[in-house]
């Protein structure tokens, strides 16, 4: 316990002065390095179902993926980064099976070509281009201050659904894949997001102005030109940025459980690996990456 919140209050600064303050470019770098070690992670989980993944292809192409995040930063036209993104993420998802089957070809055991290439194929889906979306969210109109609303909305959810669950949960929710989680836990960690959403809506823009003050972002980080909409939609937002945490928290349950292991590694005291501190954001972050998309295009 001491160690999981000794680490949580070193690393919660530093992640949030990161997605607030640190241009693009360093963003792309830390999102690189987490990437490649979760992926590092995904890939020996992967060796405990006797799977051979093609690592250190994986590791370069990962790699590449970020480089062209960070060397093309965006403007004050998000849309135009938002585009590049499109066509990079479209080039590189029609690239991963071809090249990892290609590697395969100089493997001596072709049996083992197929269930490499997917497992590689599946650790750049499931963890790179999500966490490349994160990168190019912080490019769109309030940018930083939807990072900052993602990361408190997951973050409140998994805190009172560990509190809760470990306390008051009773019923379990899903036993052979995760025996510690409950529907107590579940429903709780929900009614932290909404409120942390329904916070953020009441004061997004006093928010911004003091984040703004102490120059910890720019103007065009904040909310200030946005028209405020109706609470209901960002109460749908948040239940639906919550659900998805949860589900990428149970999804890398079944993976680990599968290779009977507890934790995807051990980087982190308190917390495991470096997957098991971003899973639920695997699967949040593409939809708020997603929803930011498509309100700039309106």
């Amino acid at each position: 316990m001491l160690k999981r919140i000794a680490t949580a209050a070193v690393l919660i600064p530093v992640v949030l002065l990161l997605i607030l303050r640190a241009p693009i470019f360093w963003l792309a770098v830390v999102a690189a390095v987490v990437a490649l070690l979760a992926v590092q992670e995904f890939l020996q989980l992967a060796e405990r179902y006797s799977i051979q993944p093609f690592s250190k292809t994986t590791y370069v192409f990962v790699a590449l993926f970020f480089l062209l995040l960070a060397t093309n930063p965006g403007s004050e036209k998000p849309l135009l980064a938002t585009a590049f993104f499109v066509y990079t993420l479209a080039l590189a998802a029609a690239l991963a099976p071809f090249l990892f089957l290609t590697a395969g070809m100089a493997r001596s055991d072709l049996a083992t070509v197929l269930p490499g290439a997917a497992a590689s194929v599946c650790a750049f889906a499931y963890i790179a281009l999500p966490l490349g979306m994160l990168v190019q969210l912080r490019q769109q109109w309030s940018g930083a201050f939807l990072l900052l609303y993602l990361l408190l909305v997951v973050w409140a959810g998994d805190i009172f659904a560990y509190f809760v669950g470990k306390s008051l949960g009773r019923h379990l929710m899903s036993p052979r894949v995760s025996p510690k989680k409950t529907w107590e836990g579940a429903a709780a960690s929900m009614l932290a997001s909404l409120a942390v959403g329904a916070l953020l809506y009441d004061y997004g823009r006093e928010i911004s102005t003091f984040l703004l003050q102490h120059r910890l972002i720019e103007q065009r980080d904040g909310i200030f030109a946005l028209q405020r909409p109706p609470l209901w939609p960002v109460l749908l937002l948040s239940g639906t940025l919550n659900v998805a945490a949860q589900l990428g928290d149970l999804v890398e349950s079944v993976i680990k459980r599968g290779a009977n292991l507890k934790d995807s590694g051990h980087l982190l005291p308190g917390h495991g690996g470096m997957l098991d501190r971003i899973d639920a954001l695997l699967f949040a972050a593409p939809l708020l990456w997603y929803y930011a998309a498509w309100r700039v295009m309106q």
